[in-house]
């Protein structure tokens, strides 16, 4: 059985592929606060009663979905989630800057690296918006669920250790760093709170770093 690792009282491994992994995850995107004529509109999709990951307006939930079907890629079910797909790939979702009216930001994004999945939560300049922390534990659940052999037992016990993590970041106890922190020993998942030193977004990102099961 997988074996899950407290939060401060693990292993904390050096990643040596930060730079790949920050820079996979954020280039050729849209800038962290774009006008929204230059950003893809959500997909407004409605498939279940809850909220969707990627929607934070009650109104977004009550649209039909669209006629158009979500094309046929290993995370096209994220699309259920009101996730679109960009030109490189990755799989993001934009939210509405609490800030400025009439501009959205990049809130959610994944993308598959050499058999790995890079997701990220991004910080609007170093803070989580309102509804961000759970829907971003749902987020990497939703990922973990999909693509790592884990039982419902490990599963919950991988949930309780990204909420504490993330739950310190917001805190402030967690500062951006350099380094990984393994929450599954089997896999060597990771995950980190790191500045986004690559592409044209800026700020910072909770990622998670996660092996996609070989064929």
């Amino acid at each position: 059985m997988n074996i899950i690792v407290r939060l401060f009282g693990a292993i904390v491994l050096q990643v040596s592929a930060l730079a790949a992994m920050s820079s996979m995850a954020m280039s050729d995107d849209k800038p962290f606060r774009v006008p929204t004529q230059e950003t893809p509109i959500i997909s407004q999709l409605k498939t279940r009663t809850t909220h969707r990951i990627c929607s934070l307006d009650p109104i977004e939930d009550l649209l039909p979905p669209p006629q158009n079907k979500a094309n046929n890629s290993l995370l096209s079910y994220l699309a259920e989630q009101g996730f679109t797909q960009n030109k490189e790939g990755s799989w993001v979702c934009y939210a509405n800057d609490p800030k400025k009216e009439g501009r959205y930001f990049t809130m959610f994004k994944v993308k598959q690296v050499d058999g790995r999945l890079i997701a990220s939560s991004f910080l609007d300049e170093g803070s989580l918006i309102q509804g961000q922390e759970n829907r971003s534990l749902d987020f990497f659940m939703m990922l973990i669920e999909h693509h790592l052999n884990t039982s419902k037992e490990n599963r919950q016990g991988i949930r309780r250790y990204l909420e504490a993590f993330v739950s310190l970041v917001k805190e402030g106890k967690i500062k951006p760093t350099r380094r990984g922190f393994l929450f599954d020993q089997p896999n060597r998942a990771l995950v980190l709170y790191h500045t986004l030193s690559s592409g044209n977004l800026k700020g910072t990102g909770i990622t998670i770093n996660i092996s996609l099961p070989k064929s």
